[in-house]
This record gives structure tokens, C-alpha cells and sequence, in this order.
């Protein structure tokens, strides 16, 4: 008999490691890998990669931050109502309130939510902040909209005694409407005239925080009775 050549392993770890602890690195894996990946629906594919690349504690965090927290709603102490094409300067009076008068938080309407019909936006901006701001401009009788949300926000002040004096008609610095061609409706309540000596005045006066906090506290009141009722 012959003394053969003893067969040397080229993967002496595998001798301790055993068949099923050897990892294949192969370029045929992971291109194998990769066209079964493929193969995954979209949505799959995004689950996989998702769960696969962000650290577990990571994957945690999200899962256990609570729902609530997460679409926790603001109770606005002003919304600005106005036409389409001012929104530039819907934009610079919003700025104006928050930042030389410390009116804040504010909103204007272009900045409400998409994806709701009109209606529940202008709902829920008129109920969901404290005044209602119409922006008078010469743009503001043009716009068919414009009247309906002036008419609706003093329906609504008159309907519910907490919105009572909340709707303020105001006159920008730019291209405002003259007082003789507002609307009736509109010309018995106190406007806001940026361009007058006493704005600063009228700006104290209307926007008092302890309207505010009763406001708030009715709004988060309605929110907490109408969720009770919706569980029932």
C-alpha cells in the first residue's frame, strides 16, 4: 500500500467551527441575494431595507412614541383670513403680530393642511385660534371665497358667546381696501388700520392673553368631549 498525500483543508477554521458556522462570501451570494431582493414587492423592499440598516434601539424609539404626541395640535391665537393673491402679504402682518407685538403662535389660511375641502380648513381655522383676522384689501372683494369667509366667521362669532368681538377686519399698509367700499357687514366693527398713530394701541387692546387662555380652555374642553363621545 502506498502512503498517499494527506488532503490539506484551505479553511482550517472550518475544522472548529463545523459546515454550518461557515459564511459563503462569495460573489455568487450576493448577487444571488441581490436578485431575490429584486424580486420583492415595493413596499417589501422598503420594509426590508428599513429593518435591516437602522439600529435596533433606533427601530424602538419610533415604535414606542405615542400617537397622541405625534399629532398634538396647536390652539393658534390668530388665523388671517385672505385673498389668494395676498398671501405675500398675509405673510409680512402674520410676521408683524408674532415678532414686534409677540402675537404669536399664528397662522395664516394658505398654511393650513392639505388634503381637507375648504370648508373643514376654514372651520378649523376659525375655531382652532382665538381671533380671526380678514385681511381688507382691494383683492378681498374680488375673490367670491373671501366673502363667504367673512360672512361665516361673523356667523360663527355671533352663534358662540366665547367668539364673541373675535373677528378683526384689518387694513394693511398695502393695497388696502378704502372703508367706503367695505362691506356693511364688516364697517360696524372696529378695524385694525395699520397706517394709524394709535395701531400699536388697538394691538395691545384686542390681543389680551387672558382672552386667549379662556378661549383655549373652551377649544380643548370641546376636543376632550367630542373624543369621549366618538370611544362611546
Amino acid at each position: 500500500m502506498g502512503t498517499g498525500k494527506s488532503k490539506i483543508d484551505p479553511c482550517p477554521l472550518s475544522l472548529s467551527l463545523g459546515k454550518s458556522h461557515i459564511v459563503d462570501t462569495s460573489p455568487r451570494r450576493h448577487e444571488s441575494e441581490s436578485k431575490k431582493s429584486d424580486k420583492l414587492p415595493l413596499r417589501d423592499r422598503a420594509e426590508h431595507i428599513c429593518t435591516t440598516e437602522k439600529p435596533a434601539g433606533e427601530q424602538e424609539r419610533v415604535e414606542e412614541m405615542p400617537e397622541e404626541e405625534a399629532e398634538e395640535e396647536v390652539f393658534f391665537k390668530f388665523v388671517i383670513l385672505h385673498a389668494e393673491s395676498d398671501i405675500n402679504e398675509a405673510l409680512r402682518v402674520q410676521n408683524l403680530l408674532q415678532d414686534d407685538f409677540g402675537v404669536k403662535p399664528g397662522i395664516i389660511f394658505a398654511e393650513m393642511p392639505c388634503g381637507k375641502q375648504h370648508l373643514q380648513n376654514l372651520d378649523d381655522a376659525v375655531n382652532g385660534s382665538a381671533w380671526t383676522i380678514l385681511l381688507l384689501t382691494e383683492n378681498f372683494l374680488r375673490d367670491t371665497w373671501c366673502k363667504f369667509q367673512f360672512y361665516s366667521s361673523l356667523m360663527n362669532s355671533v352663534n358662540r358667546q366665547h367668539k364673541y368681538n373675535s373677528v378683526i377686519p384689518m387694513r394693511p399698509l398695502n393695497n388696502s381696501l378704502p372703508r367706503e367700499r367695505t362691506p356693511f357687514a364688516l364697517r360696524t366693527i372696529n378695524a385694525l388700520e395699520e397706517g394709524s398713530r394709535g395701531f400699536h394701541t388697538q394691538v395691545e387692546r384686542i390681543f389680551q392673553e387672558s382672552v386667549y387662555k379662556t378661549q383655549k380652555t373652551i377649544w380643548q374642553e370641546t376636543r376632550n368631549t367630542a373624543g369621549r363621545q366618538f370611544i362611546d
